[in-house]
C-alpha cells in the first residue's frame, strides 16, 4: 500500500511592521518581523534625500530634494506591498515640520499612499528616548537625538521619559553657522533656557543619530577596537574631548580612507563633533553611550503593552533564535535551570548572560564540525542583539566557543574587554553546557532525572541508580574536565534523589 502523502503545512507568517522615517537628511524604510518586544529587521533601506538641506537659506524643502524624497516613497510603497506589511507607520520630523512647503510634501506623499504623521519636536524627543529605553534596559541620563534639522534632548531614568526639548539645530543647520563662527554662541543661547535637570543629570549621555554614530565609528578605528558593534559602545568623557578635537581637524579624504566609514556622514561629522563639544559643556555626562535604537524603535516601543515592555530585549530574541537553530526545537530554560546550582552568579546581569548562552547552545550544530566554535563566536559577537554590552558579548562568545570545541583556550587574546575572572567564568559555563549536552543527547528531557552540584571540594553529578549507564566514558571525561577547571574533584553519586 502506498504511503499517504503528508499534508504540507505553510510556515507561520510573523507579524510585520513597516516604518518610514522621513528625516531632514534621509528617508528610511525599515521592515520589522517577529516578537513584539524586539522584532528582527528584515529589510532596511535609506535614501539621502536632504529635505532639510535648504531650510536655513530658504525655509523650504528644495525642489530636487522634494522629487528625490517622493521617488523614494514611490519605491518604498511598492516594496511594502511586496513584503505584505500588516502595519505601516510613516512619520516625518524637523524638515517637513519646519518647512513652509512641508504640508505640500505631505499631501503629495498621501497621493502615493502614505498618511504621514508629522511629529512635534517634543514628540520626537520622547519617541527617540523611548527607543533608548527599549534597547538599553536600565538606561539613565540624557538622550541626545541629532538629526539633520534638529537636536532633541530628553532626560530618562526609572524606565520613564522626563523633561524633553527640541532645538532647531541639526547638522545641516549647524554647517553654515560653524563656517561663520556663530555656532557656539547660537547653541549656548538655545541651551540657556533649558530645564536645570538637563545639566544636573549626572548619568550617561546616549548618542542617537547617524552623525554621532559615525563619530563613535571613528573612535573604534582610532582605538583599534576589536568588536565593531556600535550599540552600547561607550566613550569616556575625557576620551570624547580628545575625539572631538581629532574629528574637527580631519579632512574628507582622511575620513574616506577609513575602512567602513559611512560615505554619507563624511560632510556632517565635523559639525556633529562641534555640536557634541558644546553640549558636553552643558550636560557634563559621566560617559557617552551609543544607541542603535532611536526614533523607529521608540515608535514600536510606544505600541507595546506594559507587559511586553517588561520582557528582556536580549533573552526573548535569543530564545526564539535558539529554538529555530536547536536540533530538537528547544529553548535553553531547562538547561539553565540544571546549571544554576553550579553558578550562583552575583547580580542579575551574569545570570541573564548565562541564560542567553543556554538559549544559543545549539547554534553551531548545523555547521561543519571544524567550524562550530567559530559559528558560536560569530553569533554572540555579531548577532543583532540589544540589551547586551561588549563584555556580555565576549562572555557569551567564550562560553559558546568552549561548549562546541571543549577547549579552555581564550578565543580572543588580549582584547581587554574581559577580566581574567570573567574569562574563567565563561570557560566554565561552556564546559558545563558541553557536559549537559553530552549527558542528555542534546535534549533537555533527561536533565529532569538528574542534577549537578558543588559539595565541599567536589563537583557531584547525581544520577538515579537505574540511570547509571548514562555515565559513559565521554560523559565522565567532560565531568572531570569541568571539575578541574573549577578546581574541584569529579564525583558520581547514585541516588534516588538525583532528579533536578
Amino acid at each position: 500500500m502506498a504511503a499517504k502523502k503528508k499534508k504540507s503545512v505553510a510556515p507561520r507568517r510573523e507579524y510585520r511592521t513597516a516604518i518610514i522615517d522621513i528625516g531632514s537628511n534621509s528617508i528610511r524604510l525599515v521592515v520589522y518581523a517577529g516578537p513584539r518586544r524586539n522584532p528582527a529587521i528584515t529589510f532596511n533601506e535609506k535614501v539621502m534625500a536632504g529635505l532639510g538641506s535648504e531650510l536655513s537659506a530658504t525655509g523650504k524643502i528644495g525642489e530636487k530634494s522634494m522629487q528625490r524624497g517622493l521617488a523614494a516613497l514611490e519605491r518604498f510603497k511598492s516594496l511594502i506591498d511586496l513584503v505584505g506589511a500588516d502595519e505601516v507607520i510613516c512619520v516625518a520630523t524637523a524638515a517637513v515640520r519646519d518647512a513652509t512647503n512641508g504640508f505640500e510634501f505631505a499631501g503629495m506623499a498621501r497621493k502615493i499612499g502614505f498618511d504621514i504623521e508629522i511629529l512635534s519636536g517634543l514628540e520626537e524627543a520622547e519617541t527617540a528616548a523611548m527607543g533608548v529605553l527599549s534597547g538599553i534596559p536600565g538606561s539613565k541620563g540624557i538622550v541626545g537625538d541629532l538629526g539633520g534639522g534638529s537636536l532633541e534632548l530628553a532626560r530618562i531614568g526609572g524606565g520613564k521619559v522626563h523633561e524633553r526639548v527640541s532645538m532647531p539645530i541639526g547638522v545641516l543647520r549647524a554647517a553654515p553657522l560653524r563656517k561663520e563662527g556663530k555656532l557656539e554662541g547660537h547653541v549656548k543661547e538655545l541651551l540657556s533656557g533649558l530645564d536645570p535637570a538637563f545639566s544636573k543629570s549626572k548619568g550617561s549621555f546616549y548618542l542617537v543619530g547617524g552623525s554621532w554614530r559615525a563619530l563613535a565609528r571613528l573612535d573604534m578605528h582610532l582605538q583599534s577596537y576589536p568588536l565593531k558593534v556600535l550599540h552600547n559602545y561607550t566613550i569616556s568623557r575625557k576620551r570624547a574631548g580628545e575625539l572631538i578635537n581629532i574629528a574637527t581637524r580631519m579632512s574628507d579624504e582622511e575620513l574616506l580612507a577609513i575602512d567602513g566609514f559611512p560615505f554619507s556622514r563624511v560632510t556632517t561629522l565635523r559639525d556633529a563633533a562641534a555640536l557634541l563639544d558644546i553640549i558636553d559643556s552643558f550636560t557634563k555626562p559621566r560617559e557617552y553611550v551609543v544607541s542603535a535604537y532611536g526614533l523607529r524603535e521608540g515608535l514600536l516601543y510606544g505600541k507595546m503593552s506594559k507587559e511586553t515592555r517588561k520582557r528582556d530585549p536580549l533573552l526573548e530574541p535569543a530564545a526564539r533564535f535558539g529554538r529555530l537553530q536547536s536540533r530538537y526545537g528547544r529553548t535553553g530554560e531547562r538547561l539553565y535551570e540544571w546549571l544554576t546550582p553550579l553558578f550562583k552568579e552575583k547580580g542579575r546581569e551574569n545570570q541573564r548572560l548565562l541564560l542567553a548562552s543556554c538559549h544559543l547552545a545549539d547554534v553551531g550544530w548545523q555547521a561543519n564540525p571544524n567550524f562550530r566554535s567559530a559559528r558560536g563566536i560569530d553569533m554572540a559577537l555579531h548577532g543583532n542583539w540589544v540589551g547586551i554590552d561588549a563584555r556580555g558579548r565576549m562572555l557569551v562568545a567564550q562560553a559558546l566557543s568552549t561548549s562546541f570545541d571543549g577547549g579552555v583556550r581564550i578565543f580572543m587574546e588580549n582584547s581587554g574587554l574581559l577580566s581574567d575572572e570573567d574569562m574563567r567564568r565563561a570557560i566554565c559555563w561552556g564546559l558545563a553546557i558541553r557536559l549537559a549536552k553530552r549527558l542528555s543527547g542534546g535534549t533537555d528531557k533527561f536533565l529532569t532525572h538528574c542534577s549537578i552540584r558543588v559539595k565541599q571540594d567536589r563537583l557531584q553529578l547525581l544520577l538515579q541508580p537505574e540511570h547509571a549507564h548514562f555515565y559513559g566514558e565521554v560523559v565522565e571525561r567532560r565531568h572531570q574536565k569541568l571539575a578541574r577547571e573549577m578546581q574541584l574533584e569529579a564525583e558520581l553519586v547514585l541516588s534516588k534523589k538525583a532528579a533536578g
